[in-house]
């Protein structure tokens, strides 16, 4: 039986890291970058043109403070089957029930991800961080973002959908009991990239992305 949101079409986060996490943390960045560019810029005005003082200040202090604000502006949300990543400026939609194309990515370095990617052959690309890792733990998408995501991959007609759905409920099986790191398919996606050498990306072959539930 549907669940109540499945009925009302409610959309469910798909973001790793909530905006109210990044927000205190996106504020300091904004004011110590604007801080350290208006440092610089008083520096220039004593040997140069305001203008160039301005500029400078602009060019050291805005493009950080930016992307700060931006990231806290970037939501994913799956409704049903689709996924949409939204930020200040587009947003870009995939269904997952008719993709051309999914991937399971795994970049590796201080904090190591685990990354869905899934495509639907029109110019569609949407990349959706399911877990980071450190030496310590992680963070990792919650039980029903990770049920739902794996239902509507399994929804599709490809076969690498399907064997990203039970990556992902084992997942979920995983998060459920509490197991220990080296139980969880994400983790050990990380560990297989790392044994391999395969750093600091890859893309998980067909075979690989099976080896995760066995």
């Amino acid at each position: 039986m549907p669940g109540p949101d499945d009925r009302a079409g409610a959309a469910v986060s798909l973001d790793l890291i909530p905006a109210e996490l990044l927000r205190p943390r996106a504020r300091r960045i904004t004011l110590i970058t604007l801080l350290v560019g208006a440092v610089l810029g008083v520096l220039v005005w004593i040997v140069a043109p305001g203008w160039v003082a301005v500029l400078v200040g602009a060019v050291v202090g805005l493009p950080p403070a930016l992307g700060a604000f931006l990231a806290t502006r970037r939501h994913l949300r799956l409704r049903g089957t689709v996924v949409t990543l939204s930020g200040v400026f587009r947003s870009r939609s995939v269904d997952l029930a008719s993709l051309a194309g999914v991937e399971l990515l795994v970049r590796v370095a201080g904090v190591s991800q685990a990354v869905l990617r899934v495509n639907d052959g029109r110019h569609n690309l949407v990349s959706v961080p399911l877990a980071l890792y450190t030496k310590g733990g992680g963070r990792e998408l919650d039980v029903l973002a990770l049920r739902k995501l794996a239902d509507a991959l399994a929804a599709s007609e490809i076969a690498p959908a399907a064997a990203v759905s039970s990556v992902l409920v084992e997942q979920l099986r995983a998060e459920a009991r509490d197991a220990a790191l080296d139980e969880r398919p994400l983790y050990r996606a990380i560990d297989l990239a790392v044994r391999a050498g395969r750093t600091p990306q890859t893309t998980l072959t067909d075979h690989e992305v099976a080896s995760l539930v066995e």
